[in-house]
């Protein structure tokens, strides 16, 4: 497929949906081939500029806490074959790392998020757009058992910040999304038949050279 354009998927879906195993399914069958993975997460606004504590206030679930204009200027690269410099984003800082990831270019490009479908500037860039819809008491849990893990929080901190930030922001600007998506998938990561349809799709798509 060298030859052609990348095939563009997005996926997105609340925190603790199963975006991220469902990328990771797609993902490792496709490692052999050309496959690169974006991660919306990366692209958090630069704060440096803002003292510590304004930071500590990033409403991490607004699209406005993304520099979105970036990753529709990385998504164009990749699409014209042109290496990028992928940012990193330090959260025990709450701004962006010096550090960069540099990405060649790839057949196929996933990009993953909450917000990923929330732009129609980074919509029309993609050719499948799924949404993995998972109950919501499953992905607080979810969340909760990685924040605290992993994150170091607090039962109490993720609760609330879940409460005031997370189920407010998914009601108003990621639920809504799910109408963009071509495909949705329920439960995400173990929704075996989903992703194996998915996968059948994206294998025709890079045997024939040709879109959706």
């Amino acid at each position: 497929m060298s030859g052609t354009k990348p095939l563009v998927i997005g996926i997105a879906g609340g925190s603790g949906s199963g975006k991220t195993s469902v990328t990771n399914r797609i993902y490792n069958v496709f490692k052999e081939h050309s496959v690169v993975v974006i991660e919306q997460d990366y692209y958090y606004k630069d704060q440096s500029h803002l003292e510590f504590e304004e930071r500590l206030k990033t409403n991490y679930d607004h699209p406005l806490a993304f520099d979105t204009d970036l990753l529709i200027e990385h998504v164009g690269l990749l699409l014209n074959r042109t290496s990028i410099s992928k940012p990193v984003y330090d959260y025990s800082l709450h701004t962006r790392s010096k550090e960069t990831i540099k990405i060649p270019p790839k057949d196929v490009i996933i990009l993953e998020g909450i917000l990923v479908l929330e732009d129609p500037r980074l919509r029309d860039l993609m050719d499948i757009k799924l949404f993995v819809d998972t109950d919501a008491d499953l992905r607080i849990i979810r969340r909760l058992m990685r924040d605290i893990q992993e994150r170091g929080r607090t039962i109490d901190s993720v609760i609330d910040q879940y409460l005031t930030v997370v189920r407010p922001m998914h009601n108003q600007f990621i639920e809504p999304t799910k109408r963009y998506a071509d495909i949705i998938i329920p439960e995400g990561g173990h929704n075996e038949v989903a992703i194996d349809l998915m996968v059948t799709k994206i294998k025709t798509i890079l045997e024939s050279g040709t879109k959706l």
